[in-house]
């Protein structure tokens, strides 16, 4: 599986890093895999999914894959590209944003397998602590669909707002029935709030930005999703793949090689709390 010209413009175009962690197409003396190893491309985001990818190179090696990741910086291209056919399966994602992503997109992707589970929290910007929160306070949630109503239930919970009572996983702005204290919602990109932490009061980061950000998801969170909690499986971070390759020999190597002791292991030492693995 070569790469081809689209995914070439997929990184030249919209400046997305693209890293092979894993050996290439075509043999490489440098790769644990050989010349007849089939490639398997993989898209994902850096940290941590390509991090955690490249925890399993070698034992993709050994099942007769090379791996090589595609590395990107947003949560759109990497499911377009899984779509064209320009990657094999990709790995960044839960499924209720892939849901919404097949319905506004009209792909038909689906889940492999569930990996591991990154609490979405609530960060502190020019205001310390929830208890301090002023009137007319500035806070920073994802723009995406699920993303954005996941951080409308966690303002919830830590107090600062009241959705109505059937509000879920679909909630957005308009659903908020109290705001008492005037608060500014800023919708953005989720991969640009941590670099607006210092211009806003409070900020809802995902785990995998707030680790690239350098933000101690555990020690620095005001408020975090629990492990035990409903938005831990529903939030579960997914291997996706075309609709009809959920059991073909590649996918299944792949979910292998990612739900082993020897990822768990790395996932509970590197990250701390911040990447829950649920296998």
């Amino acid at each position: 599986m070569k790469k081809s010209l689209k995914k070439t413009l997929y990184a030249g175009v919209l400046g997305l890093t693209a890293v092979g962690l894993g050996a290439c197409a075509g043999g490489n003396d440098q790769g644990s895999g050989s010349d007849e190893n089939e490639t398997l491309t993989v898209g994902a985001s850096s940290t941590p999914h390509a991090e955690i990818l490249n925890q399993v190179e070698d034992d993709l090696a050994d099942e007769g894959y090379d791996l090589e990741v595609e590395v990107f910086d947003d949560y759109v291209l990497p499911n377009q590209a899984l779509a064209d056919g320009d990657l094999d399966a990709n790995f960044f994602q839960h499924e209720p944003y892939l849901d919404n992503f097949n319905e506004e997109n009209d792909t038909d992707l689906v889940p492999a397998a569930q990996i591991h589970y990154e609490p979405l929290g609530l960060y502190p910007g020019q205001t310390d602590s929830v208890d301090d929160v002023e009137n007319g306070a500035e806070i920073a949630i994802p723009n995406d669909a699920t993303n954005g109503a996941r951080a409308l239930l966690l303002l919830e919970e830590a107090g600062l707002i009241k959705l109505e009572d059937d509000s879920d996983i679909t909630a957005t702005i308009d659903d908020i029935e109290e705001n008492p204290k005037n608060l500014e919602l800023t919708e953005l990109d989720a991969s640009q709030i941590p670099r607006t932490v210092e211009d806003v009061d409070l900020a809802v980061i995902n785990a995998n930005y707030a680790l690239e950000a350098g933000f101690d998801v555990q020690d620095d969170a005001l408020a975090i999703e629990g492990e035990d909690s409903e938005a831990a499986q529903t939030y579960a971070n997914i291997v996706a793949v075309r609709n009809g390759d959920e059991d073909a020999p590649a996918t299944e190597a792949l979910v292998e090689a990612l739900q082993s002791d020897k990822v768990k292991d790395y996932m509970d030492e590197e990250y701390q709390g911040a990447v829950i693995p649920l296998f």
